[in-house]
C-alpha cells in the first residue's frame, strides 16, 4: 500500500469571513493536489475563525450546511479529502466540530470536540460525547480529535485501541503552550503507535496568540515535517510500511495491563 501524502494548512484565514476562508481552502487544496496529496487538513474552526466572540451563533451551521457543500465541491474538484473545522449547529446546541469530506465530495466523518478549553469555548460550545470517530481513506484508518483533546492520553490511546493509523488534530494552540506542539504531540504518536497530523492556527487573533508549529509526527516519535510560526502549507507522507514495522517492534499496546490502572470514573 503506497504512502498517504498529507497536506497540513497552517493558517488562521480571515476570522468571521467564511467566503474568504473557503477561497483560501480552495487555493490550498489546489497546491496540495499539485504536490500529490490525497488529504488536506486545516486548523480548528477554520471555516469561521476562532476568536469571533458573539458571532459564533451567527456563523454556526449544520453538518450538511452551505459550508459543507462548498468544501465538498473543493474536495471533488481537486480529488483529495479535506478536513475542516467549523462551529456546528444542531438545534439549539453549538459544537466545536471538524468534518472530513472524501475525494469524491461525500462526507466521511464528523467529530465534536469532547474537551473544551477555556472560558471562550465553554461559553459557546456544548462538549461532544463520542470519543472515537473514524473514517477510511486509501486503505488507512483516520481518526479525528480537536486541539485540547489530544492533550489527554486516554483519548489518543482509545484511538490506538480502535485501530487508528493517522490521527487528524485541527488545533488552535496558543502561547504559552507551544510545548504541546513541540513535545507532547510526538510523544502521543510514539506511545500509541500512530501518525498524528497536528494543524494549528497562526498569529494574533483577538486576545489569542497562536503559535503555529504544525507537524506530522510518526509512530517512531520522529517529526516528519514541521512548520514555523507563519502561514505555511506542509506536505508529508504517512507510510503504512513504517506503521507495521514500528508496531511490530514497539510493545506498548501488547504489554498493557489495563486492570492495574483502569479509571474508576
Amino acid at each position: 500500500m503506497p504512502p498517504l501524502r498529507t497536506a497540513l494548512l497552517q493558517s488562521s484565514g480571515r476570522p468571521g469571513a467564511v467566503a474568504e476562508n473557503l477561497k483560501a481552502l480552495d487555493e490550498a487544496a489546489a497546491r496540495a493536489a499539485a504536490a500529490g496529496a490525497r488529504l488536506l487538513v486545516s486548523p480548528e474552526l477554520f471555516l469561521s475563525g476562532y476568536a469571533i466572540g458573539d458571532a459564533v451563533p451567527e456563523l454556526a451551521e449544520p453538518a450538511d450546511g452551505p459550508g459543507a457543500r462548498a468544501v465538498a465541491g473543493i474536495a471533488a474538484h481537486h480529488g483529495l479529502a479535506v478536513l475542516y473545522g467549523y462551529p456546528e449547529r444542531d438545534g439549539e446546541r453549538i459544537f466545536n466540530a471538524a468534518q472530513l469530506i472524501g475525494p469524491d465530495g461525500a462526507p466521511l466523518a464528523n467529530y465534536r470536540k469532547t474537551h473544551l478549553f477555556g472560558c471562550f469555548e465553554q461559553k459557546w460550545f456544548t462538549p461532544g460525547s463520542e470519543p472515537v470517530v473514524q473514517a477510511r481513506l486509501d486503505g488507512l484508518t483516520l481518526g479525528l480529535l480537536i486541539c485540547y483533546d489530544v492533550e489527554f492520553p486516554e483519548n489518543v490511546r482509545a484511538h490506538a485501541l480502535a485501530g487508528t493509523d493517522l490521527l487528524l488534530v485541527p488545533t488552535a494552540q496558543m502561547h504559552p503552550f507551544q510545548f504541546v506542539a513541540e513535545s507532547v504531540v510526538p510523544v502521543r504518536a510514539f506511545e500509541s503507535q500512530m501518525y498524528v497530523a497536528y494543524v494549528n492556527r497562526t498569529g494574533q487573533e483577538g486576545e489569542f496568540e497562536f503559535v503555529g508549529l504544525s507537524c506530522l509526527a510518526g509512530p517512531d516519535g520522529a517529526v516528519r515535517t514541521r512548520a514555523g510560526r507563519g502561514e505555511e502549507l506542509l506536505v508529508g507522507d504517512v507510510d503504512p510500511a513504517l506503521l507495521d514495522a514500528s508496531r511490530a517492534a514497539n510493545p506498548y499496546l501488547r504489554d498493557r495491563r489495563p486492570g492495574l490502572y483502569g479509571s474508576p470514573a
